[in-house]
């Protein structure tokens, strides 16, 4: 019988061999890179000995279809009590209608970090010179700055009363046909995003850090990220790392925390990727950041991410490109972004070797030049395969 997973009273995960993990398939290309995703991953597990119950959940378009919601509280529900799921791409308009089905399921389980490691994997052709120079982790803030969802709509009401509001308490002049958002950036917020990128960064014995904000211009949200992060490691991480201002940049045996502007880490990250190595930035930054960082790698189609909560267990590990609809059904797409993400979800879950497998047979398949269309048109001599048949090629390799 399949076993929810989960938390233990020290914080981590009780993961059974036979564990009950929700996934929403996904909108657009969702119905082809699920199933190409799943049967490697219930591959790699059941040569560990393992086998995973997937117990589906909707959100999105199937979920409208089915129910006439778009983000059913059952789903909600279901993640609450499982703690660890798996979601493809969602459907969001944009300048109009429902906000973000990712963002509000991050918000509603307070999944605070978005993780996406960024690294190369041999074969895959890149527009760099040397991509293997890319091997970052970032930590994004997942619930804070202007992904809050707090604004109102230019020549409304709402928007009449705020300006007006703003004018009166602080002397603001804004033009009467804005939109007007709002930015927090709580001490809660960035403290708990920084210790988490701190300890991801000492677990894993990476050497630096980097806290990228644009406080030089917005003092008192992005400049307070910095001093919280320094001021965090100095009050809870004094035994295992150091600011840079603190040890003038020779930290010795413990990790280096340092700060950069985020326009020039966008400038950086280019021409010296090598000089960074874990990120703890804000939501905007974090979202810009990792886009940026994946085309290096072979581009967002195989880009992986993770939305954690690592007081409650929570963590939803997700594709993080779009639906890409005018594709679906083609099974033409590359897999590689929602297989990527279960490989963090197995390491997540402390699965390993399952996740080591996974990562050297897609390396294998790709050496082989066995590749989806988007890798194939990049590279000589490639054999451009289908979604199903990249990920039964991964199958064979295991």
């Amino acid at each position: 019988m399949a076993d929810k997973i989960t938390m233990n009273a020290d914080g981590t995960l009780n993961v059974s061999a036979n564990p009950i993990i929700p996934f929403i398939e996904g909108d657009g290309t969702g119905v082809d890179i699920w199933p190409a995703a799943k049967l490697v991953l219930d591959a790699a597990a059941a040569k560990g000995g393992k086998v995973i119950e997937w117990r589906e959940v909707l959100a999105g378009e199937k979920a409208f279809n089915e129910t006439g919601d778009w983000l059913p509280q059952a789903t909600i529900e279901v993640f609450q009590e499982y703690l660890i799921g798996i979601k493809g791409p969602l459907t969001t308009p944009v300048g109009e209608g429902f906000r973000s089905l990712n963002v509000a399921l991050r918000q509603i389980l307070d999944l605070y970090v978005c993780l996406r490691p960024v690294r190369w994997f041999e074969g895959v052709p890149s527009p760099v010179k040397h991509p293997e120079k890319v091997d970052m982790v970032i930590f994004r803030e997942n619930t804070e700055d202007i992904y809050a969802g707090l604004e109102v709509q230019a020549f409304t009401p709402e928007a009449a009363k705020l300006r007006e509001l703003l004018h009166d308490a602080f002397g603001w002049n804004i033009r009467e046909d804005s939109g007007i958002g709002v930015k927090p950036v709580s001490e809660t917020g960035s403290k708990r995003l920084v210790r988490a990128a701190l300890d991801y960064a000492v677990k894993h014995h990476r050497s630096s850090v980097t806290l990228v904000h644009k406080g030089n211009i917005m003092k008192f949200t992005e400049g307070a990220f910095r001093n919280w992060g320094y001021e965090l490691t100095r009050d809870e991480f004094a035994d295992v790392a150091v600011g840079w201002d603190d040890c003038g940049g020779k930290p010795g045996d413990k990790v280096l925390v340092k700060d950069a502007i985020a326009d020039i880490t966008l400038q950086q990250v280019l021409t010296r990727p090598d000089e960074f190595d874990v990120i703890a930035t804000m939501n905007l930054n974090g979202d810009y950041l990792s886009d940026a960082l994946a085309a290096q790698v072979g581009g967002i189609g195989i880009a992986p991410g993770g939305n954690i909560n690592y007081v409650t267990g929570h963590g939803i590990f997700e594709a993080t490109h779009g639906t890409a609809p005018k594709y679906a059904g083609q099974d033409k797409v590359n897999p590689g972004s929602v297989l990527l993400s279960g490989v963090m979800m197995f390491e997540h879950l402390g699965w390993v070797d399952e996740a080591n497998d996974i990562v050297r047979a897609m390396e294998a398949t790709i050496a082989d030049k066995i590749v989806t269309y988007d890798f194939a048109r990049l590279m000589d001599g490639a054999t451009e395969v289908k979604t199903s048949e990249f990920a039964a090629a991964i199958v064979d390799r295991l």
